[in-house]
């Protein structure tokens, strides 16, 4: 199409925008159900009870307080509905959220100079759902004696237990997807009996009750509920609580949500929906049934998502498995001494929160589904120029790519109004970041984004691009055609924003023409008004090839891809700068920016893209200013930035770089500084003294890990590429993702591969290399091949 002068666009198109997506069908994120399947019980299963001293089980000999939940409290969730639980013997206490509980709007009036407000009232914030307690108050803490508490990533449930007057009690808490509620169960072995009170309250202002309705500003309405059963002794509900005395178990069940929708044409909202009422029947539904059918019915639906992906780095010592999961951490930072049971766990505790936080619903943002409060810095929102996309890597190669559809939903079910604000207000006069040239089409969006179609902060023009190239890179990986035909529209919209965009300029010295981004910022440094920064560049380049590839598939607008085809190659793609010797992330020569800044926006071409690379088929000034500047950028920096960097030196093969980095990230946080929690949550220091949770370093991180084991693109596989010493002793890795659509299975010892076992989700042909030779294999759609021979 030919850029069209900038204009609203008609609600009409808005409409056939959201049709064509899929939007308009969507379902609301909190909604009655069927009764979910329930598995049959059998004698010899134990699977649902979990096994002792198991690898991926993590363990600690405290418990949570009140007011360090953020880095204590242990995360449960069902995709949706989530929690910290404090696990303290005499208050249990749960913080709740839905990933839907969101404050603010569209934010469609900017500010004077042409960006969006980003406050809580205008652009928005992710808050929490309610408070639940347990107060059991003959179990205080101080009366009780051998307490542990145990994440199982095999089962998704967080325990604890503990004996008090030689009785050894037991709870069990989890969020069970079929039944869309968090359960509690507390049992005994010894006779010993529970009696307190069970506690409800909301976080914005409603009273303690067992439900609770209310309304944001917005006029979002959401709501919780809460009930109980147990046996050998009384549990009624008391005015606003439940009281329960002399039970030999008790079960608490509680259940919320909203009712938004991922329905623009809607306004967000299903008017059908009373949160309330929904509530009380799912948690009445639930309460029907036995703790351990629930707890069967739960541990199904999540193994069947967990358990497609194993992996073992090598073995522990006896030391380091007598040690509790803080001081596993601790020791591993003191001691230097690689503990690769503690770093593969790490690996499953960032699979077991993208299942746990990524199913059904929104996608996670900067905290995921996890709050100790309604305040979360950066308003727990989604920035596009790193977090949402750092997010998401790790899915499709650690076999959880039906965790990545919240991703996908969300940016389709946004394109609407993300298309409507860009077509009214990208080009006012006073946004410094406009198109020059006074064209304007399809779509971008800003740095943060909400659940409503808006944006905060600045506008991010690049930000369209590096959103579309994930959404592809999850359709290379899974070659699933309804993915790739549910993005087109994104694809598409962006990729005519950037027609619209970009400009035509002659390189200084000579008569070359290239096409350069107009005016932006390289995030979060420099200059705000440079023209044809390297990141944008990257992005746009690996989008129009993106577009093309989708195009060729769909067989749908050839004509415009080969249009934009010929302005790929036009494209202006970065150069080394003679001063410093770096790829140059502006178009200078000189250093505009802070040279060990966080971002590495001019590497995107390194990772996530691989138009850099150290195969030869990239010049080698080229990799070598990707190299440099990589080197420049430091290797100490927040826990998102180290995850980043380590995933780049496993693209340029460097093991020894790459795996320094995962430590660095295993570091402990004290007293708020970079870092694992204690609860190994990713602490980011915004201050001396006060560091907050962000989530992307627990999934960047685990995403550097399988890259340093597993390097792809479609077409070519590399086994083993920047495999560290300290994992070089033996080690497997079972159901990890590649891109041309293939699942791989990769066993080696004395640090090199002794089998790869391919399987095809679609992929039919890839070479396979390692250690500088290369073979390629045919596989048939939902075949296998198994290579064993790698010294030939």
């Amino acid at each position: 199409m030919n850029p069209e002068p900038s204009h609203p666009l008609p609600r009409r198109n808005l409409l056939a925008i959201a049709a064509a997506t899929g939007a308009l069908a969507a379902l609301p994120t909190f909604t009655a159900s069927a009764a979910p399947q329930r598995p049959e019980a059998s004698a010899d299963d134990n699977s649902a009870h979990g096994a002792s001293g198991s690898l991926n089980t993590l363990w600690w000999q405290a418990p949570a307080g009140d007011t360090s939940m953020i880095e204590q409290g242990l995360p449960v969730g069902n995709g949706r509905l989530g929690a910290l639980a404090s696990n303290d013997p005499g208050r249990e206490l749960l913080l709740v959220t839905d990933a839907t509980m969101w404050t603010g709007g569209l934010n469609d009036t900017l500010d004077s100079d042409g960006q969006f407000p980003y406050g809580r009232a205008d652009f928005g914030s992710l808050t929490l759902l309610a408070r639940l307690t347990v107060d059991i108050p003959d179990h205080d803490l101080g009366a009780v004696s051998g307490y542990r508490r145990t994440l199982d990533l095999d089962r998704g449930v967080v325990a604890a237990s503990y004996v008090r007057s030689g009785v050894t009690y037991k709870r069990e808490i989890f969020s069970s997807r079929p039944d869309d509620a968090i359960v509690l169960h507390f049992s005994q072995n010894g006779g010993g009996r529970y009696t307190g009170t069970i506690t409800l309250e909301g976080t914005h202002g409603e009273a303690a009750a067992t439900s609770f309705g209310g309304k944001f500003a917005n006029g979002l309405k959401y709501g919780a509920a809460v009930t109980a059963h147990g046996s050998g002794g009384r549990v009624s509900v008391t005015g606003s609580h439940i009281e329960f005395s002399g039970c030999k178990d008790l079960t608490v069940v509680v259940s919320g949500g909203s009712n938004y929708a991922p329905d623009s044409a809607h306004g967000y909202r299903d008017p059908k929906v009373d949160p309330q009422k929904l509530a009380r029947t799912k948690v009445n539904a639930a309460a029907k049934h036995s703790a351990d059918t629930l707890l069967r019915t739960h541990v199904a639906d999540y193994r069947a998502v967990f358990g497609k992906f194993a992996i073992s780095l090598g073995t522990s010592t006896a030391d380091q498995r007598a040690l509790d999961t803080w001081e596993r951490i601790q020791r591993r930072f003191t001691s230097d001494e690689p503990d690769p049971e503690l770093e593969a766990a790490y690996v499953q505790f960032g699979r077991y929160l993208m299942v746990a936080g990524s199913r059904d619903s929104l996608p996670m943002g900067l905290q995921g589904l996890w709050l100790d409060g309604n305040d979360p810095d950066w308003m727990g929102d989604y920035h596009t120029d790193i977090n949402i996309q750092m997010n998401y890597w790790m899915a499709d190669r650690v076999g959880l790519s039906s965790c990545f559809d919240a991703f996908t939903d969300y940016c389709v079910a946004q394109l609407p109004d993300w298309t409507d604000l860009t077509r009214r207000l990208f080009n006012d006069p006073r946004n410094r970041y406009r198109n020059s040239s006074g064209k304007n089409a399809g779509w971008t969006v800003a740095i943060s984004t909400n659940p409503y179609g808006g944006g905060g902060w600045w506008w991010h023009p690049a930000g369209n691009a590096w959103l579309c190239n994930s959404l592809f890179e999850h359709y290379e990986f899974t070659g699933s055609r309804s993915h790739l035909e549910k993005i087109y529209p994104l694809l598409k919209g962006a990729v005519e924003f950037w027609e619209a965009r970009l400009l035509t300029t002659t390189l200084p010295g000579s008569s070359k023409e290239v096409l350069i981004a107009d005016s932006d910022w390289s995030p979060e440094q420099g200059p705000l008004d440079a023209k044809g920064i390297t990141y944008a560049q990257e992005l746009v380049w690996a989008l129009f090839g993106n577009y093309a590839a989708a195009s060729a598939e769909l067989k749908r607008d050839s004509g415009y891809a080969g249009k934009i085809s010929g302005l790929r190659r036009k494209l202006y793609l970065p150069v080394v700068s003679p001063k410093t010797g770096w790829l140059e992330e502006w178009m200078s020569p000189d250093n505009l920016g802070e040279t060990t800044h966080r971002h590495l926006s001019p590497l995107v071409g390194l990772f996530p893209g691989d138009r850099i690379r150290p195969d030869g088929s990239t010049p080698k000034d080229i990799v070598d200013g990707a190299t440099a500047l990589l080197t420049a950028r430091g290797m100490n920096s927040f826990g998102w930035a180290n995850a980043w960097r380590s995933l780049c030196w496993a693209r340029l093969k460097n093991a020894d770089k790459a795996y320094q980095l995962v430590v660095n990230n295993l570091r402990p946080s004290e007293n708020g500084t970079n870092g694992t929690a204690f609860n190994l949550f990713d602490i980011y220091e915004v201050e001396q003294g006060r560091g907050i949770f962000q989530i992307e370093a627990n999934f960047g991180t685990p995403s550097a890990v399988t890259e340093m084991l597993l390097y792809s693109r479609p077409g070519h596989l590399e086994l083993l590429p920047a495999l560290p010493d300290a994992w070089a002793e033996s080690g497997s890795i079972t159901g990890a993702g590649a891109r041309g659509g293939f699942v791989v299975d990769l066993r080696w010892k004395n640090g090199k591969p002794t089998e790869a076992k391919i399987r095809s989700v679609g992929g039919r042909t890839t070479t396979v290399a390692y250690g500088g030779k290369t073979r390629t294999v045919t596989v048939k759609p939902g075949g296998s091949v198994t290579l064993k021979d790698f010294a030939r």
